[in-house]
């Protein structure tokens, strides 16, 4: 039986990719959850709007803002286990709209552990990016890896964590920072490479556009990361850590796409514009998750490993974005950031 059975979890970012998904997985473990959703006068959920029919109707929603302090709080209270992904994460927006992720990000992290420390919180899982690292200076890449800067969501992201750890220390404020890699899979944003290509292709394009394609990432799938979050927030072993999360595998830009187009049967070309290029000292160049810690410290281990496994959860990511209904919530022919 796991030991968060009988507890509250309360989801921030609940509304996003990663969080629909985190919510539908511990609806179908037998939680009680809690969906922190962002307001808005639309009454929309976000991607809770569109949750498998398993599980509609079987999590309570706070609608509210992560920047608001009294409206966590509220969110908080009643709830054992906070799960904190909540946060602006486009890389492009970052360069015009710093102050959005300095108070969405920092601030907003601020008020799930202030809340946290007063409401004596049973545990705090606080997400972190692997784009704290920067480049990679070695790989695979360690907890141990200099944290570097290249964008203002980097610089964002690193002051949460830094906060977060620091609560810790400071209160023993029961936090842990979970790292993940980049997670790809159905609902994602195509302000992500893969969502980007996906959508071209299913739209009938025949040049796939994108930006640099030499970068290579450790695409990790979006099953494997959520079942990270309940390892981050069921193991004894992980307070005041820093734990990565990836699939141990590295894959370029340019061999994702030729991926994605093997599997869909296509013909395309790739191009590479400038508009959808990082300035050159932002971009990061390579990303490849060093896991062991992770393996260590939790029973988790990624599901989709190695190109099979990354072939496999493309493939179920096209399924996704395949059908019709779903496709028509994307702009095939617009660049987004």
């Amino acid at each position: 039986m796991s030991n968060l059975s009988g507890k509250t979890i309360l989801v921030t970012g609940a509304d996003g990719f990663i969080g629909s998904h985190l919510v539908e997985h511990l609806v179908r473990q037998g939680f009680k959850v809690r969906a922190f959703s962002l307001y808005n006068s639309f009454g929309t959920w976000g991607w809770l709007d569109r949750v498998a029919p398993d599980v509609q109707g079987s999590f309570e929603v706070f609608s509210g803002d992560i920047r608001d302090p009294n409206g966590v709080a509220t969110a908080m209270r009643g709830c054992d286990v906070v799960l904190h992904l909540a946060a602006l994460i486009a890389i492009p927006y970052s360069y015009h709209s710093p102050d959005t992720y300095i108070d969405t990000n920092i601030k907003g992290t601020l008020n799930v552990l202030q809340a946290a420390r007063l409401l004596e919180t049973e545990r705090v899982v606080h997400t972190s990016t692997s784009e704290v690292y920067g480049t990679a200076q070695f790989v695979p890449i360690t907890e141990e890896h200099p944290l570097v800067g290249q964008s203002p969501y980097s610089a964002s992201k690193i002051g949460a964590d830094q906060l977060a750890l620091s609560f810790y220390r400071s209160f023993g404020t029961p936090v842990t920072v979970i790292r993940p890699f980049n997670t790809f899979g159905p609902r994602q944003s195509t302000r992500a490479v893969l969502p980007t290509i996906i959508t071209q292709l299913a739209a009938g394009k025949k040049e796939v556009r994108l930006g640099k394609l030499s970068p290579t990432r450790d695409f990790t799938y979006v099953a494997d990361t959520v079942k990270a979050f309940q390892a981050m927030a069921e193991s004894p072993n992980v307070l005041g850590e820093v734990v990565n999360f990836g699939s141990g595998f590295e894959i370029s830009i340019e061999d994702s796409v030729r991926t994605i187009i093997d599997v869909m049967g296509v013909n395309a070309q790739i191009v590479s514009e400038e508009q959808r290029q990082r300035p050159e000292l932002s971009e990061v160049d390579r990303l490849w998750a060093g896991i062991d810690k992770a393996k260590r410290l939790t029973d988790w281990k990624p599901g989709y490993s190695g190109h099979e496994g990354f072939a496999r959860g493309i493939r179920e990511t096209i399924e996704w974005f395949s059908n019709p209904s779903n496709l028509a919530l994307y702009k095939a022919d617009t660049y987004g950031i």
